[in-house]
């Protein structure tokens, strides 16, 4: 019965893993789409949201499954909660992506702020590399790597103010700008979620390393809590 469950739980490990490289070349997609205003590859992601929900699905299926036949305690329980928890951050976070694709298709020949560009451009590598290094730090049950995220976190908020501030600026100039204006809003406000699912996951790493349940970041985007 134990080689079983390891079996399983080794299973249920890569396919999460397998899941969460999926929402990363999802969100890097994105975020490329975006940067360019490539259409074509927006709907492309548009189109594919649906394999991270799948995913999901499957993922939630099987650890209830597992809960259920095994009944584990103590660190073997904690992994499949980890997992069970985590892999509804992740499919947030996808939709996210979905979000920003809808934004690339939205904003269409409208004309690019050279200021936005580039806070949204760092934005994006920033969150793109949250969400590589949070994959990484669930592989090694890296705790430690997983509380440095929330860091991230906090910058890339501090970020989302700086477009909002610019954007606010910028209609203030230019009245016509205003359509474009809460295109960047919400692409940088997208962003800024991302990290905030990114965080939980984090949260729910150090659940896995300690047993405890803690939260990284309580300071998030309009009242909201990551």
């Amino acid at each position: 019965m134990r080689r079983l469950f390891d079996d399983e739980l080794a299973e249920l490990d890569a396919d999460f893993t397998e899941m969460g490289m999926l929402v990363s070349e999802t969100i890097e997609q994105a975020v490329s789409s975006f940067t360019n205003r490539d259409a074509v590859a927006a709907q492309q992601i548009i189109d594919h949201d649906h394999k991270i929900n799948e995913r999901e699905i499957a993922l939630e299926k099987k650890t209830f499954e597992m809960i259920a036949l095994y009944q584990p305690v103590t660190t073997d329980l904690r992994e499949i909660v980890t997992i069970l928890k985590a892999v509804s951050e992740l499919e947030r976070a996808g939709d996210h992506a979905r979000n920003i694709a809808h934004a690339t298709i939205k904003f269409g020949t409208k004309q690019k702020i050279p200021v936005l560009e580039q806070l949204l451009n760092q934005m994006g590598l920033m969150t793109t590399q949250m969400v590589k290094d949070v994959l990484a730090a669930y592989v090694d049950k890296n705790d430690h790597e997983a509380r440095k995220l929330a860091d991230v976190d906090r910058q890339l908020d501090q970020l989302n103010h700086q477009v909002r501030a610019d954007s606010y600026a910028q209609m203030r100039s230019d009245p016509a700008f205003e359509t474009g204006a809460s295109i960047y809003l919400n692409v940088a406000q997208d962003l800024s979620r991302i990290g905030d699912y990114v965080t939980n996951v984090c949260e729910w790493i150090v659940y896995l390393k300690s047993g405890q349940i803690i939260e990284l970041n309580t300071a998030s985007q309009d009242g909201e809590t990551a």
